[in-house]
């Protein structure tokens, strides 16, 4: 029996200082639209990271368009970061 599952990986890395201070890859084998796989991975890289979800910008939604690649800074999250920056990126897309 051949399953014809897509695979589907996200690449959240938070910056400090120019470094990676915490990455994690999020993999769905899903079924579910690219959309939505990318907002689960990043509810997953969030919670993984003890953030609340950023808020997408106009200028988010567009580079990750153009690149399948953002970063959110602390224009995005409601609290007070401690960070330079969260970037998220599609390493691997079927």
């Amino acid at each position: 029996m051949c399953y014809n599952l897509s695979m589907f990986r996200l690449w959240g890395k938070l910056y400090k200082n120019n470094r990676i201070i915490k990455d994690l890859v999020v993999e769905d084998s899903s079924d579910k639209t690219r959309t939505h796989k990318v907002y689960s991975a990043l509810t997953s890289v969030c919670l993984s990271f003890d953030l609340s979800e950023p808020i997408w910008l106009s200028s988010n939604i567009s580079e990750f368009k153009r690149r399948a690649k953002t970063r959110f800074n602390s224009d995005n999250f409601i609290e007070k970061t401690d960070f330079d920056f969260l970037e998220i990126q599609i390493i691997e897309e079927d």
